[in-house]
């Protein structure tokens, strides 16, 4: 290009270059605080950008979803095929209250219940707790030899499937509808829905493996901190000093010196 044909390559941009600033000196570490289901309390941190003119970070926290492995939430390593999803309610301080939002298997384990020679049967049901959260539940079962069978294959007839799923709805409405998410959340972590399914089929025939394989919720109540605060326990109990006892020797004597 011939020199002085474009005059805008001899002229600097207005207000230079800016200064590449690191973007995490304007961020802030929460705390993550799981329900008092779960054993553990303080299941990890969060990041969020600090409150600057109307962008407040407590109002960016709000909605956020964590997933965490209920190994982690439970210390129990038998219970790493189980994610938990935890939604973000409110926040106090630097502490990120959390409520139960969802379930789910992780592929692996999923995989590795698939086998050949048998029936995958699945049922979903969507219901409403008492205390007006509207849940969909996911079932998942596998069907078994009978005792002593000699037969390769344990394929299951579409009657026996459609009387399975039959049970596997009422079962999952009954269980769900009694009760509310707290304890709807103390039913699915020790598996109790689907030992109650499998023995429920055994007439029908027999299942291995089943499990809620996952668990939505598709709706929410209006929001309301003490049933928050009931979900987290003692939560707001956590740092209180220890009560000091009064030694009677001491008043006695501050009381003679006065006379």
């Amino acid at each position: 290009m011939a020199v002085g044909k474009n005059k805008r390559l001899t002229k600097s941009k207005k207000g230079g270059k800016k200064k590449a600033v690191d973007p995490f000196l304007k961020k802030e570490w929460y705390d993550i605080k799981a329900p008092s289901v779960f054993s553990v309390r303080k299941c990890g941190k969060t990041l969020i950008t600090r409150t600057q003119g109307t962008k407040i970070a407590s109002e960016g926290l709000k909605g956020r979803v964590f997933e965490v492995s209920l190994a982690d939430l439970n210390n129990d390593e038998d219970q790493q095929y189980r994610k938990i999803k935890l939604c973000c309610e409110d926040v106090q301080g630097y502490n990120v209250l959390t409520n139960f939002h969802g379930m789910d298997l992780t592929r692996d384990k999923l995989c590795s219940l698939i086998k050949k020679w048998g029936t995958l049967i699945e049922a979903n049901e969507t219901v409403r707790t008492t205390d007006g959260y509207t849940i969909r539940l996911f079932c998942i079962a596998f069907t078994t030899k009978m005792p002593n069978q000699m037969k390769k294959t344990c394929y299951a007839q579409s009657s026996q499937i459609r009387a399975i799923r039959k049970k596997m709805v009422e079962i999952m409405s009954e269980e769900a509808s009694k009760c509310d998410l707290k304890e709807l959340v103390q039913k699915l972590i020790p598996e109790s829905i689907g030992a109650d399914i499998e023995k429920a089929c055994q007439c029908i025939f027999p299942l291995r493996d089943v499990y809620i394989r996952k668990v939505k919720v598709l709706k929410k109540p209006k929001f309301d901190i003490l049933k928050l605060m009931e979900m987290h326990g003692d939560s707001g109990n956590e740092d209180t000093g220890a009560g000091v006892s009064r030694e009677e020797p001491l008043v006695e004597e501050v009381k003679g010196l006065k006379v």
